[in-house]
């Protein structure tokens, strides 16, 4: 596997599963409960200059960090994918993706559109997944539930969200999220159905 353009040595046999949504689509919850029913794959924790919301957790939810230490990352070459949304930085570790699948495990990148375009760039064989909310009106109500967002930045993500929506159909497999354990089911079933996939690949199998 390649990874930034340089070959990483890692077998293309592990996964590494690409998963978007609006901000408010649920793949974080989706993820959440596939992390505890599948064996054997992790979840990366993205870096953010932005600060931390009421009950996140630092290294579990996200590395919280400086804009410098940020700078610091992509100057190094560290950051498989990075972007500004909303005034604040996100990025992908490309040490941790690589540490993960060295030790024989996949992995999940919890990214936006942007960030998965650039990972399928750098590695071709990732496996994309968008999380599709059931309608506008039900991403509306969840971000609004969410108290998190101030109404300028809640209209501003509502944009975003209709740009990465009409982007869904870049993605290898769609899961509208009008039932929590309905998706949390297919996505359980993507990583299933990919891990077979890969297996017969390594045996020599069509």
């Amino acid at each position: 596997m390649e990874i930034n353009g340089q070959n990483t040595g890692i077998s293309g046999e592990r996964l590494v599963l690409v998963v978007s949504s609006p901000s408010g689509g649920g793949k974080t919850t989706i993820v959440s409960r596939v992390l505890c029913e599948i064996g054997r794959i992790a979840r990366s924790v993205s870096y953010t200059t932005r600060p931390p919301r009421k009950g996140e957790v630092d290294k579990e939810d996200y590395y919280f960090i400086s804009g410098e230490a940020f700078r610091k990352r992509i100057d190094s070459g560290d950051l498989l994918e990075w972007e500004e949304l909303f005034g604040h930085y996100y990025g992908t570790s490309k040490e941790q993706v690589e540490k993960v699948l060295m030790g024989g495990d996949d992995i999940i990148l919890s990214i936006d559109v942007n960030g998965a375009r650039s990972v399928r760039e750098k590695v071709p064989d990732c496996v994309s997944v968008f999380i599709m909310p059931p309608s506008r009106e039900t991403l509306a109500k969840r971000l609004l539930s969410r108290n998190t967002e101030e109404r300028e930045d809640l209209a501003k993500r509502l944009a975003e969200s209709e740009k990465e929506i009409s982007s869904s159909e870049e993605y290898d497999y769609l899961i509208v999220n009008d039932d929590l354990d309905k998706a949390v089911v297919e996505l359980k079933t993507i990583i299933e159905t990919e891990r077979k996939n890969r297996r017969g690949k390594k045996k020599g199998y069509l």
